[in-house]
């Protein structure tokens, strides 16, 4: 739950200790043990193709996901002995492809009009889990011809914020058949998460994937979207391919700062370098969007010393003197590295304690008096 998907996990603690007022910073590092097992999209998954396919064609298969990280998450997969199909894993640099089963032997419905796979994840834990999917496959007649896309994989770049009705991209896939054969309509994967259809909507004609919901770069920042092209065929085949929508950062978040202190009264003979207040400031955005500084009042007896990472101390930076200026208010302005930069501030209220440094002193010393 802290950590979600993050294959490095750690938490930044901060203790304080009072008198003197000290911060330390504790790093608690959260490791995965392989306690989820491999759960495909559906136990069952239903493939029609037809007898006329061509040795040698693919068909997409939606991998199983595991909770894990790590080499717990690292899945290995197994496909039931068949004279078929075989399994088609992709390397580690083609992970965005889906498995594929392979035909490697023609298909004849009056031999058999079905073949019933199993297709086995496992995973890399120490015991390993494992899960399974059931792969029925229904042999078609005619229409031997699948819709094909010019690409397996489509990577697209989207600005945040984008607005409703922005055009993500158009598809577009080719059928050698003729007639209806050759009409092909598009839509998502059955098994496309609710996220991506409350986000995204595709036009089943033309193919046109546009913007249907709210885009924020801060909650997801690539999307992977699996398609299926179907022509109007009897039986329809199916064409895949796959969308990678990488979303690009804005400038939308403003700074926050966050103060804390145990006292913010000073005595006036206070040493320099005490630390009146410890300061965090953070910017959910990225790169430069999200690169903070920080500033302070000019002209004050205090400065701003970086501590860790976003963490910055208030310190005295020269000696006060209550008798001169008893009170300090003090402006903190953290500003980010975008263009135009967003800048958020808070104010320090710092009272000037008094200590006994000033003796007694007569207007004059010495005084006449005349007495009658």
């Amino acid at each position: 739950e802290l950590c979600g998907r993050s294959a490095e996990c750690s938490i930044h603690l901060e203790v304080i200790v009072d008198r003197p007022l000290q911060v330390f910073h504790v790093e608690v590092e959260v490791k995965d043990i392989n306690d989820n097992p491999p759960v495909f999209p559906a136990t069952q998954k239903n493939l029609f193709i037809s007898e006329t396919r061509a040795l040698d064609s693919h068909f997409s298969l939606e991998g199983a996901s595991d909770a894990d990280v790590g080499t717990n998450a690292l899945l290995t997969y197994r496909l039931s002995p068949n004279e078929y199909f075989s399994l088609k894993v992709p390397t580690n640099d083609e992970q965005v492809k889906p498995l594929e089963l392979v035909l490697k032997k023609p298909l004849d419905r009056e031999v058999a009009s079905e073949v019933l796979l199993v297709l086995k994840a496992t995973d890399g834990g120490k015991p390993e889990l494992t899960g399974t999917v059931e792969i029925l496959i229904t042999v078609l007649d005619v229409n031997d011809n699948a819709p094909v896309f010019d690409k397996a994989v489509y990577r697209v770049k989207l600005l945040e914020n984008a607005r409703n009705g922005t055009l993500v991209i158009r598809l577009n896939a080719s059928d050698l058949d003729e007639g209806p054969n050759s009409h092909i309509l598009y839509f998502f994967e059955t098994d496309t998460s609710p996220n991506i259809e409350a986000s995204f909507r595709i036009d089943s004609d033309s193919g046109e994937i546009k913007v249907n919901g709210k885009i924020d770069f801060e909650e997801t920042k690539l999307w992977k979207i699996q398609i299926k092209a179907i022509d109007k065929g009897n039986p329809p085949m199916f064409g895949h391919c796959t969308i990678l929508i990488e979303v690009l950062d804005i400038n939308d978040n403003a700074p926050e700062l966050v103060i804390t202190s145990l006292a913010l009264a000073v005595r006036e003979d206070a040493p320099l370098g005490t630390v009146i207040a410890l300061i965090s400031v953070t910017d959910p955005d990225s790169s430069a969007n999200g690169q903070v500084t920080c500033t302070l009042t000019s002209y004050v007896p205090f400065k701003l010393v970086s501590t860790f990472k976003n963490y910055y101390s208030l310190v005295l930076d020269s000696t006060l003197d209550r008798e001169s200026i008893s009170h300090y208010e003090l402006v903190v302005t953290a500003r980010d590295g975008g263009s135009p930069s967003l800048w958020a501030t808070a104010s320090v209220s710092v009272e000037v304690a008094d200590v006994n440094d000033n003796a007694p002193a007569f207007p004059q010393p010495e005084y006449t008096v005349f007495v009658k």
